[in-house]
């Protein structure tokens, strides 16, 4: 069992910058956790006070119901990988794996067996006489893994491990962690600023901003039903267009205005508004590139600046009413950069906030 829990934690440094703030939080047992947000936004440190390498200025760090605050790193019984793989250069591959277990006394046939197996997992059969600097970026990130995993801890703590490495490595580790996680079926904490990471790793996303929580949800949740614009804004990629509207009636049918273009609710959609008093006010809009739709009959008009093609579909970018849009359509679309399009917007799937709030309404 490794149940972890953060009660309202902060952490202050000492020149008086909060970088947390009641950061409040329940992980389950062999959950993939995954903290992720711009830089500077508190994950890191996050992480680090769990592995106890960063003292909790207030609030409390219990796992499976015990106070950690104050039991040092060594004794949390938790294994961490580093963006910078913090591998001992003058020792070979076998010898990095093998390290911790050789402090513990291991006997070497049982040290032996684990480098072996944690090896053949992770190929690294052919390095195991190597030292660091030989091997690639890719090597060295499955050695630092390897050397969590010979620890067979309850809990793994990943702090950026792939941002060193190239776009293709990237993908080859991220299939090699996720496939770790099952294998190990222990707690995985894992923090990035890449949110295609976040959002093909994790069974649970927390969304961070200045030091606070922004939104705790899965993958799909985060997407599909973002908290806020913070959120709206970070996952998905591209971002979601986002647009300040108002909620106007028509002839008794409310709708949208965006630039001259009046788009109609769906009357769930509209009595919701109605209900909290959204009439004649300002609101966001946001909506996915997939969610715009090309029509001959769009309500929306604008010129493609920007063609991108990126396999069976397409991004097209172009500027209404001061905005820019991203449209993404099927790769067999004949629109091309020059073109001027008419489009409208599904208005099953757009989202709505708060324009001073800027929560989802």
């Amino acid at each position: 069992m490794a149940e972890i829990q953060l009660k309202h934690m902060y952490k202050t440094f000492e020149d008086g910058v909060m970088a947390i703030k009641d950061f409040d939080l329940d992980i389950k047992d062999k959950e993939f956790v995954i903290f992720v947000g711009p830089s500077g936004c508190g994950k890191s440190t996050t992480l680090r006070m769990i592995a106890g390498l960063e003292s909790i200025s207030d609030g409390e760090l219990l796992i499976d119901g015990k106070r950690m605050n104050e039991t040092p790193s060594c004794d949390r019984d938790m294994a961490m990988v580093f963006q910078n793989y913090a591998l001992y250069p003058h020792m070979s591959v076998y010898d990095n794996i093998a390290y911790s277990m050789k402090l513990k006394k291991v006997p070497k046939a049982e040290i032996r067996k684990k480098v072996e197996e944690v090896a053949e997992k992770l190929g690294l059969e052919q390095v195991l006489d190597r030292k660091p600097k030989e091997l690639s970026g890719g090597q060295k990130q499955r050695v630092a893994m390897g050397r969590a995993m010979v620890r067979k801890t309850k809990v793994f703590l990943m702090d950026e491990p792939l941002s060193n490495l190239d776009a293709k490595l990237r993908n080859q580790m991220r299939g090699e962690i996720s496939k770790l996680y099952q294998e190990l079926d222990s707690t995985f904490i894992y923090v990035t600023h890449d949110q295609v990471e976040a959002m093909t790793l994790g069974t649970k996303i927390v969304v961070l901003k200045d030091g606070e929580i922004q939104q705790v949800a899965t993958p799909k949740e985060l997407y599909d039903h973002p908290a806020n614009l913070f959120v709206a804004g970070f996952i998905g990629t591209p971002p979601m267009n986002i647009f300040e509207s108002v909620c106007e009636p028509v002839n008794g049918v409310l709708h949208i205005r965006i630039g001259d273009a009046l788009l109609p609710f769906k009357e769930e959609t509209a009595e919701r508004l109605r209900k909290k008093d959204y009439i004649n006010q300002n609101i966001m809009v946001g909506v996915r590139s997939e969610d715009i739709l090309l029509t001959p009959k769009g309500e929306l008009e604008g010129i493609v600046e920007v063609y991108e093609m990126l396999g069976d579909y397409v991004y097209l970018y172009l500027t209404y009413a001061g905005q820019k849009i991203s449209v993404r359509v099927p790769s067999d679309t004949t629109v091309r950069r020059g073109d001027t399009i008419r489009f409208t917007f599904d208005m099953e799937k757009i989202h709505l906030f708060d324009k001073l709030r800027e929560k989802r309404i």
